[in-house]
């Protein structure tokens, strides 16, 4: 029902779950005549029932996961309360609404056609309107019809089933085999406190930090290591490549001090290829970790290979000594203002109800 990281780092983070949703019915019309002991000619005075609410999703700041539907998942609106005599419509049900994070994608049951996508704070989409309340006999009055005995029932709310799904927004992502250095990168240039350790799949989940260069900040996460198969569910990659997506761009991270920094390079890469979804059309800039690790003329030649291989000039860095740390964020920050600028001007306005 719901999609995360199994164990204690589940209970953290959860990118996936499915809801059901179900807007409440219309009020009932009411029959009610007009009985008054000094009054000579009554007549009908039934009010007309209250609408249903509305069932809505939100995009709130301050959620990071979709924890909060992994123990809920029935969501339904308030019914609209029955009319009443002397004219008294009934009260409209209250709406209900579902509080997601910041990049939380709205999908229909079958997991494919996007019903939203939710990009900014206090955006909202309803999802299911609540049914209309019903006539009372007061609507149904004519010159030929004084007393009419009908009202209408209200309408039924729609039920049905939704998935939510969580990318992260971030601007710039990290990508690489596991133990490429991304979490101490991440740890190097933000706030941010991710696992370290030395062994594969520290990271269990995406991380984010604000990295700050000349006095601008953007966000940038960190997403789990990839390996051979990802994209078909080998390793983690797969239940996180989605996080990739918003990124403008990628900082592929090559550990100098592994075996063979270019095949590792392409694995991940075929992995970015395989997932489609326009990975790897994302700007790409690529740099060997770790070179504090390197002699000097090791780095030369692992850097021109590297290059051979890619087409591009990786740049070489280390977290731990700092060394090409700033030369990597200028370079990220100068395309994330290129990326940021083409969407400011390819922007639409945003969809306020899916549902009639």
């Amino acid at each position: 029902m719901a999609r995360g990281q199994g164990g204690g780092d589940g209970v953290k983070f959860l990118d996936q779950a499915k809801v059901h949703v179900r807007s409440g019915d219309g009020g009932n019309g009411c029959v009610s005549f007009r009985r008054e002991k000094f009054l000579e000619f009554g007549g009908p005075d039934g009010g007309n029932g209250g609408r249903g609410g509305d069932v809505w999703v939100e995009a709130v700041d301050g959620l990071n996961t979709l924890i909060d539907y992994r123990y809920r998942q029935h969501f339904k609106a308030e019914r609209g309360h029955d009319g009443a005599g002397r004219d008294r419509t009934g009260r409209d049900g209250e709406d209900i609404v579902l509080k997601v994070p910041v990049g939380t994608e709205v999908l229909d049951d079958d997991q494919e056609t996007v019903i939203a996508d939710l990009t900014r704070v206090g955006e909202r989409v309803r999802l299911a309107r609540g049914g209309n309340g019903g006539f009372g006999n007061t609507h149904f009055k004519s010159s030929t019809n004084r007393a009419p005995r009908r009202a209408n029932p209200g309408q039924t709310g729609s039920e049905f089933a939704v998935w939510l799904r969580l990318k992260l927004i971030a601007d710039a992502g990290l990508v690489g085999l596991p133990n490429a250095g991304k979490s101490t990168f991440l740890a190097a240039v933000s706030a941010a406190r991710p696992k370290i350790a030395d062994y594969p799949f520290t990271t269990l989940h995406p991380n984010l930090g604000v990295a700050a260069i000349d006095g601008t900040e953007f966000v940038l996460a960190d997403i789990p290591g990839l390996i051979e198969g990802a994209h078909e569910g080998a390793g983690l990659g797969d239940r996180f490549l989605g996080h990739v997506e918003r990124c403008s761009v990628l900082l592929h991270l090559v550990d100098a001090t592994g075996e063979d920094p270019t095949a590792a390079y392409r694995t991940v890469r075929h992995e970015l290829e395989a997932y489609a979804h326009g990975l790897t059309d994302k700007p790409e800039i690529i740099a060997l970790s770790k070179i504090d690790a390197v002699a000097e003329d090791e780095r030369a030649r692992l850097r021109d290979a590297l290059a051979a291989a890619t087409g591009k000039e990786p740049l070489l860095l280390s977290s731990a000594s700092g060394e090409g740390v700033a030369t990597a964020l200028r370079a990220l920050r100068a395309t994330i203002d290129v990326g940021r600028t083409a969407r400011q001007q390819e922007a639409a306005p945003p969809k306020e109800s899916w549902r009639p």
